[in-house]
């Protein structure tokens, strides 16, 4: 078993706004690892990945329709601004612990090393958590723009006919597309995760600017306070805390930040500040648009029923000439955000098999000398993506009871190290950035946060209770921790210590790939 690592002081230097030059592959080095992948990610580059997969146009316009029955207006935006500051909390705890320990190990690597006892156990939870949940996260990604493609497709021929067949064939296309783009450089990768960003906040500016200026009627400004109770529950208090999953489901992937930090240039400060930025810029662009949404809604009951609530809003608000513009844009959005899901999942696959915790560990965690990529890693995530959408060939509830889990596996896996850096305590050494005597209170508001969300998202969610409407995201994330369980009594406790390290710095230098 490796001792905590720790990460040495960066050197102070008078270039750059920051005034510290940071060496990464000393920093890897003393965390016990060679240097295997490129470092082309920029500050910007690390922020655009975790925007890209939180993507405010694919959460909202994917669980809109959701929030309208469960609070209505009031919860959509009022929920909106209080989620926001939650999931502040989290991105910033979760920011100190990625200044400490900057690996693309990220949560299990850090669970491991925060942990005074069983390190090789918390880690290899909080893995298996966040492995499940970044697969959960691709599969329903791709979901959501089957969805709309679709969508788009029924407004452009009415006769076409959506299925869980055609739905299942969209998805396989865009996981091998994703895959093949993810299978190409670091620099390409960065590339388009640039576009995206640009993407994601000039098609905001679009539609906004659409739903603002072009049609004749407006809700008033009171509609803002209007609440709805669609849940079938008669407790409008459960209800309302219901209306927060909208914006909870949204705020997942930030960790992508985290994950990319060993090809990310001065990780030790890029990444909790990509984190912060992606967070925060992701809220406020995210309150406009939704304000955008509410105002422009014209028959409430007509758009709750409606098979794609947001979608029928643009409709009556723009007509279907401009909607269907409009769709393109929320449709290239989800592309972008599956995408990066996957380039996350990919780093998390690569650096668990690195410390021998899969099947076939040695396999995964290979690296392409030509392209500096861990390329099989890429077609393992993009494989157990597809086996989680296969069930929708016949069973939307089947594939929604899997993929329920992205949310509270990812979550669990953000508050598992930040409850270890709290038992911690002083013991903690924070890297370049921290949060001073911020840090406890901080840490410990997020851990609230992640165990209250983390049970909303496994209570029942629509009443009266019945095989289609019944949430199975507690029996689908029992199964994964039973597996796990199982799997480490029976053979992992005994080979998995938690994290490994290669060796002295000195000696994991030497095994830098050139």
């Amino acid at each position: 078993m490796s001792e905590r690592a720790t990460v040495p002081r960066p050197r102070r230097s008078h270039s750059g706004d920051e005034a510290i030059a940071i060496d990464d592959d000393a920093t890897l080095h003393a965390m016990g690892y060679p240097r295997k992948l490129t470092r082309r990610f920029r500050g910007f580059d690390n922020f655009a990945i975790s925007f890209t997969i939180i993507n405010i146009i694919s959460g909202i316009f994917s669980a809109f329709g959701f929030g309208m029955g469960a609070g209505g207006p009031l919860i959509l935006v009022f929920g909106w601004i209080g989620v926001s500051v939650m999931v502040l909390f989290v991105g910033a705890a979760m920011g100190e612990i990625a200044s400490a320990y900057p690996t693309s190990g990220a949560l299990y690597f850090s669970a491991g090393k925060l942990a005074r006892r069983h390190r090789g156990a918390w880690s290899w939870y909080t893995g298996w958590l966040n492995f499940v949940g970044q697969i959960g996260g691709t599969a329903a990604t791709g979901y959501a723009a089957a969805t709309f493609i679709q969508a788009f497709i029924v407004m452009q021929w009415p006769g076409y006919t959506v299925t869980g067949q055609s739905t299942v064939t969209i998805i396989t296309v865009i996981l091998l597309l994703q895959a093949l783009a993810n299978t190409y450089t670091v620099q390409l990768v960065a590339t388009l995760n640039r576009i995206s960003v640009w993407w994601l906040l000039i098609g905001m500016t679009v539609i906004v600017l659409s739903l603002v200026l072009i049609p004749t009627h407006h809700q008033s400004p009171s509609f803002a306070t209007h609440f709805v109770n669609g849940t079938g529950f008669s407790n409008a208090i459960y209800a309302a805390m219901l209306g927060l999953l909208v914006t909870s489901w949204t705020f997942t992937g930030f960790d992508g930040s985290f994950h990319m930090s060993e090809e990310t240039v001065k990780a030790t400060v890029n990444t909790p500040k990509g984190i912060m930025r992606a967070i925060g810029y992701s809220a406020a662009a995210g309150l406009i648009l939704m304000l955008a949404l509410v105002y422009a809604i014209r028959d409430y009951s007509a758009t709750a029923s409606a098979s794609a609530p947001p979608v029928q809003i643009l409709i009556d608000a723009l007509g279907t000439g401009a909607a269907k513009l409009l769709l393109l844009i929320v449709i290239g959005a989800m592309l972008f955000c599956g995408l990066a899901n996957m380039t996350s999942n990919t780093r998390q696959i690569f650096a668990f098999a690195r410390d021998g915790a899969m099947p076939g560990s040695r396999l995964w965690h290979s690296v392409s000398p030509r392209t500096r990529t861990p390329v099989k890693a890429v077609w393992l995530a993009a494989a157990c993506s597809f086996v989680l959408i296969t069930p929708a060939w016949w069973s939307h509830t089947a594939f929604t009871a899997i993929v329920s889990v992205n949310v509270v596996g990812l979550y669990l896996a953000y508050g598992v190290p930040i409850l270890l850096r709290l038992r911690l305590g002083d013991e903690f050494q924070p890297g370049p950035w921290h949060l001073g005597r911020w840090s406890r209170p901080i840490a410990l508001t997020a851990v609230v946060w992640i165990a209250f969300s983390s049970v909303l998202f496994m209570l029942p969610h629509a009443s009266p209770i019945t095989p289609t409407t019944f949430n199975y995201a507690p029996i689908a994330l029992g199964a994964v921790l039973l597996i796990a369980t199982a799997w480490w009594f029976a053979t992992a406790r005994r080979r998995f210590q938690g994290p490994v390290s290669y060796g002295s710095p000195d000696e994991v230098a030497a095994m830098d790939l050139v």
